[in-house]
């Protein structure tokens, strides 16, 4: 039996932006569907759900912003926001909705089909209480982390934090997310720490979690756990 191609669904308003995403994907061995706006995107998410969405955030009838959130409210596939928009406050807000990553407007084509490749490689229970990427095991119930064979020794904010990064793997976790998932809602704005722990964490976690692994900083924006 063939493999079916993964299906993507392209939702922007302009033919052309569509028509180019379409020949991109189909050539890289996707299957492109495409929405002219947003409340065609949920429909069709509802009908035939896509493997992963790539999204427009200025959409004719209602705003990406609010596809995500109705997206969300029901489907965990991927979201790729594809926009003009370069304000960090946009990036933050979409991904804070539940966007998993965010590209700017104009992108090579082979960013894009990384950030896909990336999207749809990893598929982590969001409440698994066992966490296994490579060669990282984490077992959240018996606070445990191997590297191979190598028991790694965390705070329990370090192991908070690297659960959280480890639980999105490939998409960005932003700054509020992991400073209210680790530190609780009162310390959200207390951005500083997260750059003291992850330094921490990255030390502690070794150099062969370096040749698997990165944490990668998105400026002004959050964190990135990725797999090389």
């Amino acid at each position: 039996m063939m493999d079916v191609p993964p299906r993507v669904l392209i939702v922007d308003d302009e033919e052309q932006i569509r028509r180019f995403l379409t020949i991109t994907l189909r050539t890289a061995g996707y299957e492109p569907v495409q929405a002219v706006n947003g409340q065609s995107a949920v429909d069709q998410c509802a009908e035939h759900p896509p493997a992963l969405i790539l999204l427009d955030l200025g959409l004719p009838d209602i705003s990406g912003h609010e596809v995500i959130r109705r997206i969300r409210a029901r489907f965990a596939m991927p979201i790729i926001v594809l926009s003009v928009r370069s304000e960090d406050a946009d990036k933050v807000r979409a991904l804070d909705e539940g966007a998993n990553d965010y590209v700017q407007k104009p992108f090579s084509t082979a960013e894009l089909l990384a950030r896909i490749r990336a999207c749809l490689r990893v598929n982590v229970n969001s409440v698994a209480q066992i966490i296994e990427l490579c060669e990282l095991h984490i077992d959240v119930d018996a606070h445990q982390v191997r590297m191979g064979e190598e028991q790694i020794h965390l705070s329990k904010k370090e192991f908070d934090l690297l659960v959280a990064l480890a639980r999105a793997v490939g998409r960005v976790c932003t700054h509020r997310q992991l400073m209210e998932t680790v530190w609780g809602p009162a310390h959200r704005e207390d951005v500083h720490y997260l750059r003291i722990y992850i330094g921490q964490l990255r030390n502690k976690l070794g150099e062969k979690f370096k040749t698997l692994f990165s944490i990668d900083n998105e400026q002004g924006i959050g964190y990135r756990l990725r797999l090389l």
